[in-house]
């Protein structure tokens, strides 16, 4: 059902693929947005690995809601900041693409723990993190996609 990476010998290990999931702060996820239009929209992303999630929270609408629960399909792609190779002008980066399907999340302690491990992904200021959850937690509409695959690669931009 999904296709494989043409240039094998860029594939990342699923090792790999997890290790960026985990680090990177943030991707852009795509979506089937309104009169056939693809929509990407960049978020953070909390990758329950034990799981086969990745999570995100949001507002309650907008473009992003309405095309999620319109078509659930959707892919999401995060990439490294990438190296330049010594002499090299071209750069060298490392990019992840996960597929599977949207859905809410709907257990208030998931919806807890999502949003404080996203926080922690920008800040260790507990007090901080306290207070955000406490103001707004009430107005986050968490989600997650379930994946159903993966693929990750290196690419060389020359």
């Amino acid at each position: 059902m999904f296709r494989e990476l043409t240039r094998k010998k860029q594939a990342l290990s699923p090792e790999e693929c997890a290790r960026l999931l985990h680090s990177e702060k943030r991707g852009v996820l795509s979506l089937s947005g309104e009169n056939g239009y693809p929509y990407g929209v960049p978020l953070n992303q909390y990758y329950l690995e034990e799981e086969g999630r990745l999570y995100f929270h949001s507002g309650k609408t907008g473009h992003k809601i309405d095309a999620l629960r319109a078509c659930p399909k959707a892919s999401f792609c995060v990439y490294d900041s990438g190296v330049r190779r010594e002499g090299d002008w071209a750069l060298t980066f490392r990019s992840v693409i996960a597929f599977g399907q949207l859905r809410e999340e709907t257990n208030p302690a998931k919806v807890q723990e999502v949003c404080t491990a996203l926080s922690r992904k920008f800040t260790d200021d507990e007090a901080y993190i306290r207070q955000e959850l406490q103001t707004f937690t009430k107005n986050v509409l968490c989600f997650y996609l379930q994946i159903e695959h993966i693929s990750g690669k290196t690419v060389h931009e020359a």
